[in-house]
């Protein structure tokens, strides 16, 4: 039986991180407010619990999980040929809407999809979605939505959706908006946009300005 915490009032929410927290460990699913929709996640170095994840949203390996994590530092462990640009990157742009794919260090034991080396990384800029991450570490997050159904921007869509395949709901109230964060490639010599979301190439131009944006 899923079990689901108000995350706007206080009590509530110190109950509600601690069982999320609980649930990651135990590789179970858990669905958190952050800034662009609500994302369903799960503790990333766990390859059942990421299945599971893909299962419950009905989603094939072919398009792997995101990872959230809660401080730039978490980078340092994750990923290897970061370079100068994608730094700038982090330091103009996180906690926000800016996913960076990187390249994952060969040692990591994961398994997020058919991701053939890189991981598409993120922190969001949103405290409830930084205190269970600090907690618990990286999350594979995506959206918790079943796949090809709208993105849920708030707790109930997701729970409608989601039901008791998730073990924790955190609700914080509607979310900013449905814009999606724009993802931007660093794993070559030039830092390519793979996709525009809330972050225009205009934008990102003044932190990075050779940016290239795909065909």
């Amino acid at each position: 039986m899923a079990r689901r915490y108000d995350c706007n009032e206080a009590t509530d929410r110190a109950t509600g991180l601690r069982e999320a927290a609980s649930a990651v460990r135990r590789g179970e699913l858990v669905v958190l407010p952050t800034d662009t929709v609500y994302g369903i996640g799960a503790d990333a170095f766990s390859s059942e619990a990421v299945g599971d994840l893909l299962a419950a949203k009905g989603r094939g390996r072919n398009t792997p999980t995101p990872v959230l994590i809660g401080s730039p530092n978490t980078l340092h462990g994750l990923v290897t040929d970061f370079s100068e640009q994608a730094w700038e990157l982090v330091d103009a742009f996180w906690p926000g809407a800016l996913t960076l794919v990187a390249r994952h260090q060969p040692s990591l034991q994961w398994d997020l999809g058919d991701s053939r080396g890189t991981v598409a990384i993120r922190m969001p800029l949103h405290p409830v979605a930084i205190e269970l991450l600090t907690e618990v570490g990286p999350m594979a997050v995506t959206s918790a939505n079943l796949t090809g159904h709208p993105a849920p921007e708030d707790c109930d869509a997701a729970q409608q959706m989601l039901g008791d395949s998730v073990s924790v709901y955190l609700d914080g109230g509607p979310t900013p908006g449905i814009v999606p964060s724009s993802i931007v490639d660093v794993t070559g010599k030039v830092p390519v946009l793979l996709r525009e979301g809330s972050l225009s190439p205009e934008e990102l131009r003044k932190v990075v300005p050779d940016l290239e944006v795909a065909s």
